[in-house]
């Protein structure tokens, strides 16, 4: 028999009315249950004894609370809800179209369904298997649709009505799920058999904003109100503290508490005459707001204790060295079929195993293509590292995006003015360590590495390394050399 359970409940769309979340957390109370947690799909989290399930599952029986022990057959739907109005402003999309499209689920899916405002990065696009995400046009929807235990994502045809995308994912789950159809022809003409539905041609594709994680802690002014980001290190949240926010909220008129892929909390509209009482409250509890934004951009798997201990342990080696992550965010995998979000992701492998029992583990680094969250496209950068190797290998991939925006940027600005096209001139292509820069020029070969001038890159030997930086030769990228005319020989 086992000593806990895992114990899930669903926050639809990331949210919560305080009195629903009072309702919970009292019950968990009376089963002696302390602390919760919120997870990567915004769901709530706890774990109870196995002797105090039976006073659990009573009260949660009473209130008519839907919950999953042990188990997630019906994953929680996400949404960009919990970022709408403080981190940015669309178009069309507000408040009630997220509520329309969640009013519009009268089922628990089994799919991972994610909605998302096509002008934020504050939460994942396609960590779903059906991901709809708003277009230019008003109340229509891209969707597109990965394929369960697959990295395989298409785009639907058209774009759906919001008041639509309920019953598009019923069928669509009914012929995935139930038909066990898993390709892209067949599952479009089943579903088209099946429903008819309020869709649009798509004028234009869908162009995804470059990612910048917010930073999501704290009281935070917008519009004439105020919102708290409330983040945990140990990603825990003692009942106390949570049930003394949902009393505040009850009393001052804030009508939602919104969770968040970084497994933090949101709490929107707080009005100026109550900001003190917000405060105290967080003094009450010893709650600090002021986490280094470094340690924000993380994502590790739900009830896994190891993940949460090698974040901590890289954080620290980051605080340490002063190491820039500014634009990147970092996923921890450690279980095989589980998913994080993250440009950089960190994967544990074990390398010996007794059994079933792992033995010792090594850890494989990948990063997105283009440092892209969103993209599916993963790229390996080190394989079987030992845990001693992996913080200086992850600032290695650090650097190496920050050396990539640099080249970025610096070719856009080259690129723009027609007269600074005309100053400049493109002399030849030399090949460019991407980890420091250092550049390999045929013309002068490698002093260091007695390689003599003349000598072309494609003639180094393959055990050629950075002189630099000991970076491999497969890694060097082909870049344009350029130099102003101003400086070319008379």
């Amino acid at each position: 028999m086992r000593d806990y359970y895992h114990i899930k409940i669903n926050l639809p769309g990331g949210i919560a009315s305080p009195g629903y979340l009072k309702d919970i957390l009292s019950a968990a109370w009376n089963a002696n249950v302390r602390k919760v947690r919120f997870g990567s799909r915004q769901q709530l989290l706890m774990t109870v004894h196995y002797e105090d399930m039976r006073f659990l599952e009573s009260d949660f029986k009473n209130l008519g609370i839907f919950y999953e022990v042990n188990t997630d057959r019906r994953p929680n739907i996400v949404s960009s809800y919990c970022g709408e109005e403080v981190f940015r402003t669309g178009q069309w999309l507000n408040a009630s179209e997220y509520h329309s499209v969640l009013d519009s689920f009268d089922f628990q899916p089994g799919l991972k369904v994610n909605i998302s405002d096509s002008n934020q990065s504050f939460t994942p696009f396609f960590t779903g298997n059906l991901n709809f995400i708003s277009s230019p046009e008003p109340h229509f929807w891209y969707l597109y649709v990965r394929l369960k235990q697959t990295n395989t994502v298409f785009k639907w045809d058209g774009l759906i009505y919001t008041n639509e995308i309920g019953r598009l994912s019923k069928a669509l789950e009914e012929c995935m799920l139930e038909e066990g159809l898993n390709e892209e022809n067949a599952l479009k003409s089943a579903v088209g058999e099946r429903i008819r539905y309020v869709f649009q041609p798509s004028q234009q594709e869908l162009e995804l904003p470059s990612f910048s994680l917010p930073y999501y802690e704290g009281f935070n002014r917008y519009e004439s109100r105020t919102w708290l980001g409330l983040y945990r290190r140990d990603e825990e949240f003692t009942i106390e503290f949570l049930l003394d926010v949902c009393a505040l909220c009850l009393k001052t008129r804030v009508g939602e508490i919104c969770s968040t892929p970084w497994k933090s909390l949101v709490i929107k509209g707080i009005e100026d005459q109550y900001r003190e009482a917000w405060s105290n409250i967080l003094g009450k509890h010893n709650i600090n707001v002021r986490h280094a934004a470094n340690e924000l951009a993380w994502q590790t798997e739900d009830h896994n204790g190891d993940g949460a201990e090698l974040k901590n342990e890289l954080i620290r080696y980051f605080s340490k060295n002063d190491t820039r992550t500014f634009g990147l965010c970092f996923g921890i995998q450690t279980r095989p079929k589980s998913e994080v979000f993250g440009s950089v992701l960190i994967r544990k492998r074990p390398l010996l195993r007794i059994g079933q029992l792992p033995l010792f583990s090594v850890y494989d680094l990948y990063y997105t293509e283009n440092f892209n969250p969103n993209s599916r496209a993963q790229v390996l950068f080190e394989r079987g590292l030992f845990k001693i190797h992996l913080p200086a290998q992850l600032e290695r991939l650090c650097r190496r995006f920050n050396n990539q925006r640099s080249r970025d940027t610096l070719k856009t600005m080259l690129s723009e003015p027609d007269e600074a096209k005309a100053a400049v001139k493109t002399a030849k292509t030399v090949h460019q360590c991407p980890d420091c820069l250092t550049i390999y020029d045929p013309e002068y070969g490698d002093v260091l590495g007695d390689i003599p001038p003349g000598t072309a890159f494609e003639d180094l030997p393959a055990s050629y390394c950075c002189p630099t930086c000991d970076s491999g030769k497969a890694v060097f990228l082909a870049v344009e050399f350029t130099r102003p005319s101003n400086l070319e020989p008379a």
